[in-house]
């Protein structure tokens, strides 16, 4: 058998793009509920647009989402139905701190979470929980400037005693900062930073990364302390870049590409930063405030476990004037030849992903944990809401034999595996509904228009039976 018998199936889904209920329960207002839907989408989610609360002119999606805060209960059923032994999910930081520097944490949004960990238990679900899936409370933002303002880091850590306190018991596995490299491609959205004309961005978005993995560090800290037995992980939006030929420059700038996000991993898993980061500081003039305390609390407190999230490949290249790009989770990427696309222009590589996984492994020796991976597509649901989404299994088989490769054959140590929208929920990049990713088809539009039922898809029953045998299983 591949996977060990623990392995950890189960979904993923984050707050902000299924929760809704925006302004209920004592919740305050966070960065994610501000970014539209339509163009200026992404030039708010870059901090190249100011957008610090709604408007009458943009429908912003995650004002309602899914609406899974009044309907958790039924959800967290199917999760059961299928035969999760884990459900990846976020808290929204605001509905526990409305302001983020409340003296007090709000009672309302702690019984809400404790409510859904659980409903998970009852159906034997293993709670996986990030702290920070892009939340940030908007007083942080306006107040302090978001991550760029150290004392975002006390904030944080008072709200981790909070949670790690509260859900003792309830909660043992928890990530901190979700797709922690996308503060240099996303900075609004991923860390709150919002740039004024002529400031430095790289100085600003690596002051503010430093700030996160000091951050993180101390949750890490602050875990195993409250609760030995929690386990805490990092999250990296992985996705090994090839080189777009074998001529020395493109293989050296693919090398340097994969590096911008190892940055991250490599100060979270190992304790410190690495040369090549001290080197590019010195060669750009980018000056860090970094404590000796700030170095001592890294070095003392890595992770345990190394999550990421993969959707493709990537492909660089060492000219500057080489032609053909694609989509993929915010990162722009070479075209590669030898690909197909789903509909949104995110290349499948299921080979990729054994690739990443060993890289990774290789890199860290730390047990990695797939957190996100799937198919955003255009389903079609029928009179009876059912879709037969023979593609998006097909992408998940072949996804899943890639990681039955890299454990059996190269001895990847793989804790478990959450495919991304489990239940289909708003797109991050592109703010849509129709880009569904779920084994669950849920009735709304990109306009939020629709019933909002549930249905089970075909991929629905096919998840389940690979669950119940292992991964052994992967006919339909």
């Amino acid at each position: 058998m591949a996977f060990r018998e623990d392995f950890l199936w189960g979904g993923a889904t984050a707050a902000n793009q299924c929760e809704g209920g925006y302004a209920e329960g004592g919740r305050g207002l966070a960065n994610v509920d501000v970014v539209p839907h339509g163009k200026d989408r992404w030039a708010v989610v870059t901090g190249a647009k100011k957008m610090f609360d709604f408007d009458e002119e943009h429908y912003y999606p995650a004002k309602k989402s899914i609406d899974m805060y009044h309907h958790y209960l039924d959800d967290i059923k199917l999760f059961g139905e299928m035969g999760f032994k884990t459900y990846r999910l976020s808290i929204a930081w605001s509905r526990i701190f409305p302001n983020g520097d409340d003296e007090f944490p709000n009672e309302e949004g702690l019984k809400f979470y404790e409510a859904i960990f659980k409903e998970c238990r009852k159906y034997g679900i293993e709670p996986l929980v990030t702290l920070v899936h892009f939340d940030c409370p908007m007083h942080l933002i306006t107040e302090y400037g978001g991550w760029r303002n150290r004392k975002v880091i006390g904030f944080f850590v008072n709200y981790c005693k909070t949670v790690f306190t509260r859900y003792k018991g309830l909660v043992k596995y928890w990530l901190t900062f979700n797709e922690i490299n996308m503060i240099l491609h996303g900075p609004f959205m991923a860390a709150g930073l919002f740039f004024e004309e002529g400031e430095d961005r790289t100085q600003i978005q690596y002051q503010a990364a430093h700030h996160e993995l000091v951050a993180s560090a101390l949750a890490v800290r602050m875990a195993h302390g409250i609760d030995p037995q929690n386990k805490v992980g990092c999250m990296l939006a992985a996705g090994q870049y090839y080189p777009f030929t074998c001529k020395p420059q493109d293989v050296w700038a693919a090398f340097e590409s994969d590096r911008e996000g190892y940055f991250f991993v490599d100060v979270q898993a190992r304790g410190e930063y690495p040369d090549y980061a001290w080197k590019r500081f010195e060669r750009e003039k980018i000056k860090l405030d970094i404590t000796e305390d700030d170095l001592e609390i890294l070095k003392e407190s890595p992770v345990d476990f190394i999550s990421f999230s993969y959707y493709s490949s990537r492909v660089a290249s060492g000219d500057p004037t080489a032609a053909g790009t694609t989509e993929g989770n915010v990162f722009a990427s070479l075209k590669n030849p030898y690909l197909e696309a789903s509909q949104w222009g995110w290349q499948i590589d299921p080979l990729g992903l054994r690739i990443t996984l060993n890289a990774l492994y290789d890199r860290y020796q730390k047990p990695l944990f797939i957190v996100e991976n799937g198919l955003g597509a255009k389903d079609v649901a029928d009179v009876n809401g059912y879709v037969e989404d023979d593609y998006r299994i097909d992408y998940l088989k072949s996804h899943i034999e890639a990681m039955k490769d890299a454990v059996e054959i190269d001895g990847v140590d793989l804790m478990g595996y959450t495919p991304w929208g489990c239940i289909d929920l708003v797109s991050a990049s592109t703010g849509e509904m129709s880009k569904r990713y779920g084994f669950i088809y849920v009735d709304l539009d990109d306009s939020g228009n629709g019933t909002g039922k549930r249905f089970r898809k075909k991929s629905f029953y096919w998840y389940k039976k690979v669950i119940a045998a292992n991964g052994e299983d992967l006919t339909y």
